[in-house]
């Protein structure tokens, strides 16, 4: 049971956060920094440090729950954090290393990534997700840089390496699963390339994802479910569906392509 207003808890926790040592600023993520939360949702917050953090320092907090030690969710670029009750809410912290932050940026902007595997995403995600966070996330103490914009160079390579890992990951399923039968495989080629695909369209269109928990309705592909839930024993049926979602994925993309013409063709005009 919460014994204080949202307002006065986020403020007691970001201020407790900020005073961790190597701590230089503290972020509200997720669905309440965008204002589309629901009554139930958690609260994401990040802490952004510079050098080495020691989780033995939020453990010494006392607040409820488990902190894990730095890369203790798999390390890369989501390199572990804290699931806490405090308050009677339920808190996720991040941890962030500021010095990763600002080179995923700067890669960012050149159109660099990398596609990490991590916990709960059937895709992995890719490392300008931090930039992303950084896009959407709001400041509550100290200070962080702001991308003005979606980098331009990141748009058309993420796009294009989403795209065609999607199809790849299509063209497997069709020569080494679907032939076979082999329905459990064929169904998680199926949700992983439609993610793979929900990443180039929402890419395409310069917008940024943070997880994959709405993806496929951002990007018009929710048709998969469908095409999922026609799986049967039945001889061809896997086949049948492969071949579904590669038409899904065309229609899409094609959707995609000539939204950007008219948009180019706006400017220019």
């Amino acid at each position: 049971m919460s014994t204080s207003s949202d307002s006065a808890f986020l403020a007691m926790t970001a201020d407790r956060l900020a005073a961790l040592p190597t701590v230089r600023a503290v972020a509200l993520g997720g669905s309440r920094a965008q204002g589309t939360e629901g009554p139930d949702s958690d609260w994401d917050l990040a802490v952004y440090y510079r050098g080495d953090f020691d989780p033995a320092d939020l453990r010494a907090v006392g607040w409820t729950g488990e902190v894990s030690e730095i890369g203790g969710w798999g390390g890369g670029v989501f390199n572990g954090g804290a699931w806490l009750t405090i308050d009677g809410r339920r808190v996720d912290v991040h941890y962030r290393d500021l010095g990763v932050v600002e080179r995923e940026l700067a890669e960012a902007e050149e159109g660099r990534f990398r596609v990490e595997p991590l916990m709960f995403h059937l895709a992995g995600i890719p490392t300008y997700l931090l930039v992303a966070e950084l896009a959407i996330n709001r400041v509550l103490r100290g200070d962080l840089p702001h991308p003005a914009s979606y980098p331009v160079k990141l748009r058309a390579s993420a796009a294009t390496r989403w795209r065609d890992t999607a199809h790849l990951t299509l063209a497997y399923a069709e020569v080494n699963h679907a032939p076979a039968g082999r329905l459990t495989e064929t169904a998680g080629a199926l949700a992983t390339a439609a993610v793979q695909m929900g990443h180039s369209v929402l890419a395409a269109r310069g917008e940024w994802v943070t997880n994959e928990k709405r993806l496929l309705e951002r990007a018009g592909l929710r048709g998969v479910d469908r095409v999922v839930e026609s799986l049967t024993a039945a001889p061809g049926s896997a086949v049948r569906a492969v071949a579904e979602v590669r038409a899904l994925f065309d229609s899409v993309g094609r959707a995609v392509v000539e939204a950007s013409a008219d948009r180019v063709s706006g400017l220019s005009s």
